[in-house]
């Protein structure tokens, strides 16, 4: 019975605390903006998504095994466009997979993703794993060592609304409510190349609001 309690105190323990709502302030929009922009930052300065997800994710305290998972989206189909074919310099007959996946953290869905891959360009062992398991795509073909060009980047919300700084005298007021955070927060296109410069897929990333699933700044709570 010991043994037992023991377990269950340290299976709590280990269990990350529930993010607390941001509150709806000034203070609570720049704070917001400065991460965004700093993982944003991070991503476009990163060769692997993964692993710059992963980062924020155990720097955040966001799961107790802070490990990126891809989980398949089933029953989605898109066909690469022309211009993802002329980017992967694939001809009309080469085959392109699509792979439609949620990139999560624990309980968080950090991103949503669409991925077109060109299979011939990937060994046995990174295709199936892409086919048949929930190993992040940056993961899988890590022995490419490859890295990504980011070809389109879109801010989806701003915390700060436009001509914020025009009434930030009246704006700095103490906050109330919850920080209405949507779903999109920003996206990214980019283009993945092996180690000899080669593409060999096309990912388009939605960041989504559980990248903030975590305890605002205490600092926060202090000032306002």
């Amino acid at each position: 019975m010991r043994e037992k309690c023991i377990l269950v105190i340290a299976a709590l323990i280990s269990v990350p605390a529930a993010a607390e709502p941001w509150r709806d302030g000034f203070v609570s929009r720049i704070e917001a903006l400065a991460l965004l922009q700093t993982l944003n930052a991070s991503l476009l300065a990163s060769r692997s998504a993964t692993a710059t997800l992963e980062k924020w994710c155990a720097d955040h305290k966001m799961a107790a095994e802070p490990k990126i998972v891809a989980r398949r989206v089933a029953g989605i189909e898109k066909e690469p466009s022309e211009e993802t074919r002329q980017r992967l310099d694939v001809g009309a007959e080469e085959k392109v997979k699509y792979r439609r996946v949620q990139l999560a953290c624990g309980d968080h869905v950090l991103s949503e993703a669409d991925n077109w891959y060109v299979p011939g360009r990937l060994s046995e062992e990174m295709n199936r794993a892409l086919e048949a398991t929930e190993t992040p795509f940056g993961k899988a073909v890590a022995p490419l060592q490859p890295f990504r060009r980011t070809i389109e980047m879109k801010m989806r919300w701003s915390p700060l609304p436009e001509g914020w700084e025009l009434s930030a005298a009246d704006s700095q007021g103490k906050a109330s409510g919850a920080l209405a955070i949507p779903h999109e927060l920003f996206e990214h296109t980019a283009v993945l190349y092996a180690r000899d410069r080669r593409p060999f897929s096309e990912v388009h990333e939605t960041y989504t609001r559980d990248v903030l699933d975590f305890p605002p700044p205490r600092a926060d709570a202090a000032r306002e």
